[in-house]
């Protein structure tokens, strides 16, 4: 895609963005036709004016001025009628266009690899999906039809003023060149003066986000003075940046301002003489001379006022077709729809980095057969969390194979592949909503009572309903309302509820209170019995029951088989970590 930053305008993503008027088109012409009307209209009030001076006021006709007067009224009336239309309907398709890009926007973004939200920063994203797009309405509602009518309203005017007097148009002629170049010239630095501002908002949004989001840490490790001093440094760029859009405006408006008084002074001057000295000219004439003259250069100033709107509208579109065009998509190529899987897994010799050339899984193989508990232990950065997030396609392997039930995951569409398998993270997630539709995630196909009676089942109904509002109760952004070992167990009932084939708990249990745990165990003994599940976990209790052990370090699997079977294997890597950190854990 070409940048825009490379012109003073991209035409081709201009096209692109116009496309999106399409659905639209019939809105899109009768605001280029009201466009029109107008420029007609910004002529025929100085021309009404004109004879209105020159037949009524210079002979003193009463009667035909009161007529001229009731003419100007209606053609002013027609005028406000037709600006009404114009401008609601140029910004009622801006709001149109928006909505409909956002969306694209949002279903392109919901379809990424978790690499390409790994390298991204929240804070810019939410820049491009917010307010960038919300600046693109502008190049409708402020610029491009607002640029469209201006000019016509020149071309009427300069054809109106070379029929009436070539020669007063030829002196206003005079000064336009020179304006013209200043346009230009102010378009250019008004480009690169706007792409900066863009990238100081979105620094701006990104440093804010991570900041709030990460207040704790802030305050635990006293780093309000230097996060302070950094946002004023960040805050001061910003600034900057639009002071920058400011010098550039106050240089060029007074400029314009003058030449417009020059040309009005040409034309006094001369049409003076004429007037004076032969009668070739009426008053009524000049008059209507320097109305025109500023309807002129009125709107070569406003061009470059929305130009400038224009621009910076193209630089979000830029922006945001740049992430439109990025191809970061999980290929979901599969056309077998799967259903309640028997839940056989196996990995192929499966190798993945998540940076290139460098590998956090060697070669991984195994089997887990259906109904099978499966315990993965090792140090941090073994791979352990790499495999579930393979299993769930969350990014591409390198090379290998991973199947279930004998079926080839790329071959599975990602959404019937994923509805089979329930993920428990360590790290739970929860939206600012009820503990109903945290769980739920707005499913139709699950009720409350399903809920209640999974809660019920998994032995957290007490805990629920011992909230404000029980199941209805709102757990805040991130769940702030509730403890870690509380939102645990919303995130297991949640993929309780969801009736997986696979079930994989990611260290579900690190980093909660005892009580907790042993809900979560109780609910974990329920939910595994009859499907295949995948534990990444520390704590022993889960590890133990375990059909099959994987002892993975540095990317490869080092040992594999039952807990006996492992403590027996002297000198091995398990019986080392059972010795140092399991053993640990039953004696406290």
């Amino acid at each position: 895609m070409a940048s825009a930053t490379g012109n003073a305008f991209d035409f081709t993503l201009f096209k692109r963005l116009i496309r999106y008027t399409n659905p639209y088109k019939w809105t899109f012409y009768f605001v280029g036709f009201a466009a029109v009307l107008l420029s007609f209209f910004a002529v025929f009030r100085p021309y009404l004016l004109q004879i209105t001076i020159d037949d009524s006021i210079v002979p003193k006709d009463n009667d035909n001025l009161v007529y001229y007067i009731s003419l100007m009224l209606i053609a002013l009336m027609l005028e406000v009628i037709f600006q009404f239309c114009f401008i609601y309907f140029a910004n009622w398709l801006g709001q149109e266009v928006i909505r409909d890009l956002r969306v694209n926007l949002f279903k392109h973004m919901l379809q990424f690899k978790m690499k390409y939200y790994d390298k991204s920063a929240v804070g810019r994203l939410v820049t491009r999906a917010v307010s960038d797009i919300e600046t693109i309405a502008s190049i409708f509602s402020e610029g491009l039809f607002m640029i469209a009518s201006d000019l016509l309203k020149m071309i009427v005017v300069l054809g109106f003023m070379f029929y009436n007097s070539w020669q007063l148009t030829l002196l206003v002629l005079l000064v336009l060149p020179f304006i013209l170049y200043a346009t230009r010239v102010f378009q250019k630095k008004m480009k690169i003066a706007f792409e900066d501002v863009r990238n100081q908002v979105a620094n701006l949004n990104t440093f804010v986000q991570e900041r709030i989001t990460g207040m704790k840490i802030v305050q635990l490790f006293t780093r309000e003075q230097t996060e302070y001093d950094n946002f004023k440094e960040i805050n001061d760029k910003h600034r900057k940046a639009w002071v920058k859009t400011v010098w550039y405006n106050s240089i060029f408006f007074p400029i314009a301002e003058m030449s417009t008084s020059i040309t009005i002074g040409l034309i006094v001057w001369y049409g003076g003489l004429r007037v004076v000295e032969s009668d070739a000219l009426s008053l009524g004439i000049i008059i209507m001379f320097i109305e025109l003259a500023q309807m002129l250069f009125r709107p070569l100033r406003q061009i470059a006022d929305k130009f400038n709107t224009l621009q910076m509208g193209m630089v979000a579109a830029n922006r945001v077709f740049a992430i439109l065009d990025t191809d970061a998509i999980i290929k979901n190529e599969g056309t077998i729809e799967i259903k309640n899987l028997k839940g056989n897994i196996e990995f192929k010799d499966v190798r993945f980095g998540y940076i290139e050339d460098e590998e956090v899984l060697k070669g991984v193989s195994f089997k887990a057969n259906a109904g099978d508990t499966i315990a993965i232990v090792g140090s941090t950065g073994a791979g352990k969390t790499t495999i579930i997030n393979l299993l769930n396609r969350f990014y591409e392997i390198n090379s290998g194979q991973i199947l279930t039930d004998d079926i080839d995951i790329t071959k599975i569409t990602l959404q019937s592949l994923r509805a089979e398998i329930a993920v428990v993270l360590q790290n739970v997630f929860l939206f600012a909503d009820t503990i109903l539709n945290n769980i739920t995630l707005h499913n139709p196909n699950v009720t409350e009572q399903d809920v209640i009676n999974a809660a019920k089942e998994i032995g957290v109904h007490d805990f629920i309903n011992s909230l404000p509002n029980g199941y209805h109760y709102n757990v805040k952004e991130r769940g702030v309302m509730l403890s870690s070992g509380q939102r645990q167990l919303i995130s297991f009932l949640r993929a309780y509820v969801s009736n997986p084939s696979i079930l994989i708990l990611d260290e579900a249990t690190s980093s909660i209170d005892s009580y907790s745990e042993q809900l979560i165990q109780d609910a974990t003994d329920k939910i595994t019995e009859g499907r295949t599940s995948i534990v990444i976990a520390h704590r022993l209790a889960t590890i133990k029951k375990a059909d099959k052990i994987i002892v993975m370090d540095a990317g490869q699997i080092v040992e594999m088989g039952t807990h006996k079977e492992l403590l027996q294997v002297q000198g091995g890597f398990y019986k080392n970590l059972y010795e140092v950190q399991f053993m640990a854990e039953e004696s406290i």
